[in-house]
């Protein structure tokens, strides 16, 4: 029973669908214009369909004579009366996971493709395809959508395309070519609501329980409304519901980059217009609006595609549409972009972000890319990298060491190819190199007692010194030593007697060392009474 009920229901839509397009049909003429030698007969044989025949069409248009017809007489002939052929169209383009399915083999879809009457076509993530039917109108469906191409005929003597698309999730955009005739015989159905159209642009998406189409420019006429929808209004059918508003201005893409050098894509406008909720970002081929190649429905105004990855670099056209409360997107704005970001720069090892250096110099290390080993290095000192201090002819190495002025500066790499030719630079880094702490100034001995008191002068940012003692001015030998001293005073113990070389170095908090200081020299006298022995000698002899 619960079987027998669904098929009734469906069978139901599809009559509803079919009678909407037949009633359509029954309304609109095909208007012919007689050329020399027609006859009613000759006419008949080549347009229309049986059971209809010449009579019918002497009756309609009330001619006199069926054998002798005035050139240039024009000639009534309903669009239901017109024999129909199937017809065939082409998937022009196809980006990503694209399933056609016919009957029940389902195969990925390839562009060039022929595609006939029943082919149900489904769109993964990130993934589209555009349609191109006999008179040149076209059809993209975006992502994760699901539609069949219902019907394609051709009308007469193959004049009128005779297309029927439903859209059962998802979305589709259409651009319909207008014929003079004004003969409503591109259709669309969705699950909420079955259009008519004579020629003209406009887009269809499919969600929940509801239905939307926004009109770009011509008329759609829809089931349930006397009048059409007309350019720059939308479409909100639910249930039986009918609903017509207008669409939101385009935004503002003043903002967005000409040249974009950065992996993965961002690229953000202004949060325009107001009333918008929500926004769709589209990247098109530059001005082909067949190729549609990344999708994304945002609620700030900024789309990030990681998948831009797989695209090339080149020339590409952002578009992007408001998306108002009752979820309508409204006109579109375009802007170019090109896409600048290969070859890709190196990752930075060396230094860190911010880093200081005391030696008067810096060392930078960093990754090779492998389709552009060679690395041109680029050292300044502002952020727009306006005042530059160096810029290096390409480094085929993975590191360079410079040596420049005390000061604050901002590097950055690049990856340059084989040919000479450098892509974008990576994120700047700060560093600083400032001179280091000074010396100590020479030591003052004080050699009373059994110990050496040394004591200097204290200079602001030590936080350690390092002594060194030796037998000779050059500090060689086994005798040298070391000691360390956080405050500018030390104790040593009092050597013995002779001359000794002694000097100094700070380091600051960073651990950087200042250069040893001057070299000093402690005589260390021998003891008194060794003056006097000799004199207690002199009675022995």
């Amino acid at each position: 029973m619960n079987a027998r009920k669904t098929w009734l229901a469906a069978g139901l839509l599809w009559w509803s669908g079919w009678a909407f397009a037949q009633t359509e049909a029954a309304d609109a003429d095909w208007r012919y214009r007689v050329q020399p030698g027609d006859t009613l007969i000759t006419l008949t044989q080549s347009w229309l369909a049986p059971p209809r025949g010449w009579r019918d069409l002497q009756q309609l248009n009330r001619v006199a004579d069926p054998l002798h017809l005035m050139p240039g007489r024009t000639l009534r002939m309903p669009v239901a009366w017109l024999r129909r052929e199937a017809s065939v169209a082409e998937a022009v383009f196809v980006k990503g996971e694209v399933q056609r399915q016919r009957g029940a083999t389902a195969e990925p879809l390839a562009a060039g493709t022929t595609l006939l009457s029943g082919d149900r076509l489904r769109t993964g993530p990130q993934a589209s395809v555009s349609v191109r039917f006999a008179d040149g109108s076209r059809l993209l469906v975006p992502p994760q959508s699901e539609v069949t191409l219902e019907q394609l005929l051709v009308l007469g003597r193959g004049a009128l395309p005779a297309v029927r698309v439903g859209v059962g999730q998802g979305g589709a955009d259409h651009r319909v070519q207008p014929n003079p005739q004004r003969v409503p015989l591109y259709e669309v159905n969705t699950p909420h609501v079955n259009l008519g159209v004579r020629g003209t642009e406009f887009r269809v998406q499919t969600a929940g329980g509801a239905s939307r189409m926004q009109v770009i420019s011509g008329a759609v006429h829809a089931d349930g409304l006397a009048a059409d929808v007309t350019p720059g209004q939308g479409l909100l059918a639910e249930g039986k519901a009918r609903s017509v508003g207008p669409l939101l201005p385009a935004p503002d893409l003043a903002a967005v980059p000409a040249t974009s050098e950065r992996l993965p894509l961002r690229l953000g406008w202004a949060a325009s217009p107001a009333g918008a909720q929500a926004w769709r970002a589209q990247l098109y081929a530059r001005g082909d609006f067949d190729r549609l190649m990344l999708d994304a429905r945002v609620t700030e105004p900024v789309a990030a595609w990681p998948e831009a990855r797989e695209l090339p670099d080149g020339d590409y056209t952002l578009r992007v549409r408001a998306i108002d409360a009752r979820g309508q997107e409204g006109a579109a704005a375009d802007a170019n972009v090109h896409l600048q970001a290969r070859p890709e720069p190196p990752f930075i090892q060396a230094p860190v972000d911010g880093a200081v250096s005391y030696a008067g110099g810096m060392a930078f290390a960093w990754t090779r890319n492998t389709a552009a080993p060679a690395v041109q290095l680029q050292i300044a000192r502002d952020t727009e990298f306006k005042d530059i201090a160096l810029q290096t002819p390409p480094l085929d190495a993975a590191g360079h060491e410079v040596r420049l002025p005390d000061g604050a500066y901002h590097w950055r790499i690049a990856a340059v190819e084989a040919g000479g030719r450098a892509g974008p630079f990576g994120d700047a880094q700060r560093f600083e190199i400032r001179p280091p702490p000074p010396a100590p100034p020479p030591a003052e001995p004080d050699l009373s007692g059994d110990q050496i008191q040394l004591r200097w002068r204290a200079d602001q940012g030590v936080v350690r010194y390092e002594l060194e003692w030796a037998r000779t001015d050059a500090f060689d030998g086994a005798e040298v030593q070391r000691f360390s001293a956080d405050q500018p005073a030390i104790a040593l113990p009092k050597p013995s007697a002779g001359t000794y070389f002694l000097r100094a170095r700070a380091f600051n908090a960073a651990g950087a060392a200042s250069p040893w200081g001057q070299t000093q020299r402690i005589d260390v006298p021998y003891p008194r009474w060794l003056w006097l022995l000799p004199l207690l000698l002199v009675p022995l002899f």
